[in-house]
């Protein structure tokens, strides 16, 4: 479902095809004008945004764990990466980007959802040379959490980590590196203690089995004894001297964990900055930045902690982006552009984060001076702050306030406090808020590990370098967290924000299964139905009037081909001549609003038929070009043969005309010969006589025909016979040369329609001659094709516009019917 920048997606639990590689080709090819219920849209509309505009984009995508949202990160990154300019550095980053998922998946391999710092880091490592069992149930830390997923590979999931960091850049050293550090986190936490009491008869701490520590120190090139003194003693600062105290067993397991725990959540931090490394953009370049941020979800459990608290206030913190950047930036838009609106009412957490992060009077900063203040601490003392503080606030109670509203409640006990959250109300155990927050970790342990000859590990603590040992209290971590999210969300206000809403559908996983109550909770605290009220209420689309213009300008007749006033007088002539009713427009200062998106399809179907319109105009200019074009190329070639074939044809007739007279002579030349032969052999008087006969007859034939000439037309076919039998084949052939010659001289004065029209004729004359009864009557008229002048005629147009062939006859026709004889 889509909802103006918001996609709202719903986990199938089963493998879909509509992430496909067509998928991604059709989502970047479409107009981004239009509604596109996909995640491929959402994320189309951020790239778009991020290449044509100078603001920075971002997508966030929240909903609980188990909505998807790893997986919605993925096909997010998946079509940038697909749809981004191509090249050889280009496409190296690209695939770095898609690589890094696996690799930061790593850390939760082994577990159904992320396990958080406490519990250590989950993903077994099987390799004899990291001194690893391949049982996972033989580490500690990988026990915590008895949920595990049968259908998860860990040895393909594990290759597919190792070809990530291979491609990502990683050397092998650093990989081994990396596998050590975590093999020693594992290790850490089989690390058992046991009570013994010391030399001065103090109660002290002592590693039990050894053995795990010296594989350890092993690993990490650290003394074994270095390593046990971090772990069961403290050095304290008393006065001017230093004072090694022994810890007991609880506060050794205290810092065993506290190690296990920076160990891994700094190791994590290197795996990330190196990442980042990788894939930097070099200084210099023009940079324009894409964030995808997927959140952990908001967290409802049964027994709700400080992890659940500071999680939950991230996620009070997304809301309120969410609300001001969607639902108030939204109305307050209409506002600015001047559009009359009645606001909606929607909720804002404003209150609830003021709640949490107030400096001077907030939860986390109470928290904070009870971890700092001297003397004893402990979370009763934590608790009768908040309640004393919150006594009156409509968000908080807990099980003082309600006795002073005579409320009663089971279900709240003495430890807990609650708050009501956007998403519900969440019971809270104080018990282990304090050691939480402060989260120290003793300064014997950072220069433990700084002793390592483990660069990778002891680059994680440069704190442990005794010349820079520093007697300040380090940040507590609801401070740290509190910071991270204020940085997070001023880099969130700077950029353009997408939202993608998951959406568990059941809690079983199960695929085809949707629990409308469950959903329906999620629709409710995400915030989406007042997002949809605020959507219902207002305008589903808006844009600059110089792009709207600039798109649909075509579709006017004043705005086309183009428009010389202002933008928004152009937006209003042309939705006028459109004829879209006025109630589903708004003209703003800067904005066309467009109240439903049936108004805009209407406008984008317009669009595509007047394109084929414009397409086809074009097609048509340039055939007509292409036409004259061939047609001049193919008259200059034609006169040119012409010249050529008209001087081949009179020298053919001067031969012609030649070998008839040569024809002639020599008859004329034999016949005297042999009179002369005849004449030798009788009488010579009788000789001369024939001879002088024939020669004038000859002479007087060619005299009298050169004199009596037949007219020149064309269809005159008289010519005069020859006086003398012995002169009819002579005759002939000069008839035949005189009609040539004549047909010649006619040809050449023709203009070119005239041709044109007598070859049509010849065409016809092949066809029909002695096969047409009435032929003979229509000789004469010239032939036309078109008999009924199509050229105005709007539909014949539109026919022609689209046909392939070209007009060879039209003419009217008469159809009998033969029911009514009309």
């Amino acid at each position: 479902t889509y909802i103006g920048n918001v996609v709202i997606s719903v986990n199938p639990y089963q493998p879909l095809p509509i992430y496909t590689p067509e998928k991604v080709q059709e989502y970047h090819n479409c107009n981004f004008f239009a509604v596109k219920p996909h995640i491929y849209a959402i994320a189309d509309d951020a790239y778009r945004s991020l290449r044509d505009r100078d603001r920075d984009q971002c997508i966030l995508i929240t909903g609980e764990s188990g909505a998807g949202k790893t997986e919605a990160s993925k096909l997010v990154m998946s079509y940038v990466a697909a749809v981004s300019s191509k090249g050889e550095e280009v496409d190296k980053v690209k695939e770095q980007l898609l690589q890094s998922n696996p690799v930061l998946e790593g850390k939760d391999a082994c577990t159904l959802r992320p396990p958080r710092a406490q519990h250590g880091p989950p993903g077994p490592c099987r390799d004899p040379q990291l001194k690893l069992r391949q049982d996972c149930q033989h580490y500690s830390y990988l026990n915590q959490d008895n949920s595990s997923p049968s259908s998860m590979d860990d040895a393909a999931n594990f290759r597919a980590m190792q070809d990530a960091m291979r491609v990502i850049g990683f050397s092998p050293a650093e990989v081994t590196a990396l596998l050590e550090v975590t093999a020693v986190v594992l290790k850490l936490g089989n690390v058992e203690l046991s009570s013994g009491y010391h030399a001065s008869g103090m109660e002290a701490c002592s590693v039990t089995e050894p053995q795990e520590l010296r594989e350890i120190c092993q690993l990490i090139g650290l003394d074994p004894g270095t390593l046990e003194q971090a772990l069961c003693s403290r050095t304290v600062k008393a006065r001017d001297e230093m004072v090694l105290t022994s810890l007991t067993v609880p506060q050794g397991y205290y810092g065993r964990d506290a190690l296990a725990k920076n160990i891994y959540s700094r190791l994590f931090d290197w795996l990330v900055n190196r990442i980042n490394t990788s894939i930097q953009v070099k200084p210099g370049k023009q940079r324009k930045v894409m964030g995808v941020l997927d959140i952990y979800g908001f967290e409802i459990f049964q027994d709700n902690g400080f992890e659940q608290f500071i999680i939950n206030y991230c996620n009070e913190k997304l809301q309120q982006i969410f609300i001001l950047m969607t639902l108030k930036e939204e109305q307050e838009e209409y506002v600015r552009e001047g559009i009359q609106w009645t606001p909606v009412e929607f909720f804002d957490n404003s209150i609830i984060c003021n709640l949490i992060e107030n400096s001077k009077g907030g939860i986390l900063a109470m928290l904070d001076e009870e971890c700092l203040r001297p003397g004893v601490v402990n979370e009763d003392t934590f608790l009768a702050k908040l309640n004393q503080l919150f006594a009156t606030h409509k968000h908080y109670e807990s099980r003082e306030t309600q006795n002073a509203r005579h409320i009663m409640d089971a279900s709240l006990s003495q430890q807990c406090f609650r708050i009501h959250h956007y998403a519900g109300k969440v019971t809270y155990n104080v018990t282990g808020f304090i050691e939480k927050n402060n989260d120290l970790l003793f300064r014997d342990l950072s220069q433990a590990m700084w002793a390592a000859r483990h660069t990778l590990l002891r680059s994680l603590f440069p704190e442990g370098d005794p010349q820079k040992a520093s007697l300040k209290l380090p940040p507590t971590a609801g401070f740290q967290f509190k910071s991270s999210v204020a940085t997070l969300m001023k880099n969130l206000y700077s950029k353009n924000p997408n939202y993608i809403r998951c959406i568990k559908p059941n809690e079983t996983k199960t695929a085809m299964l949707f629990t409308p109550e469950l959903v329906l909770a999620q629709i409710r605290y995400l915030g989406l139905l007042e997002n949809v009220r605020v959507r219902r209420a207002g305008y589903a689309f808006r844009q600059l009037h110089g792009p709207f213009l600039e798109r649909y300008k075509m579709l006017g007749t004043r705005t086309w081909p183009r428009w010389g006033g202002s933008d928004r007088e152009g937006v209003e002539v042309l939705l006028a001549e459109l004829g879209i009713p006025p109630e589903e427009l708004a003209f703003g200062h800067t904005k066309i609003f467009i109240r439903s998106p049936r108004t805009l399809f209407d406008l984008e179907k317009r669009r595509q038929e007047r394109v084929v319109q414009l397409v086809t105009l074009i097609q048509k200019m340039f055939r007509g070009w292409r036409c004259r074009t061939q047609y001049q190329l193919m008259r200059k070639s034609q006169i040119i043969i012409s010249a050529w074939f008209r001087g081949h044809t009179q020298k053919n007739r001067y031969k012609q005309m030649k070998r008839s007279a040569l024809i002639i002579q020599a008859y004329a030349r034999g016949w005297k010969v042999r009179r002369a032969y005849r004449r030798f052999f009788r009488s010579g008087a009788s000789a001369c006589l024939a001879n002088f006969i024939y020669r004038r007859l000859v002479q007087r034939f060619l005299v009298g025909l050169e004199r009596n000439l037949p007219p020149l037309s064309v269809l005159d076919r008289t010519w005069p016979p020859a006086p003398y039998k012995f002169l009819d084949d002579a005759n002939q052939k000069l008839r035949s040369i005189f009609c040539r010659w004549k047909c010649k001289k006619y040809r050449e004065q023709l203009a070119p329609q005239r041709r044109a029209l007598l070859q049509t004729k010849l065409c016809a004359s092949e066809l029909f001659k002695d096969k047409k009864a009435l032929y003979p009557k229509s000789l004469a008229q010239p032939f036309c094709g078109e008999y009924l002048g199509l050229a105005q005629n709007p539909r014949y147009q539109k026919l022609h516009a689209v046909a392939k062939d070209n007009l060879v006859m039209a003419d009217a026709v008469r159809k009998v019917n033969r029911a009514s004889g009309k």
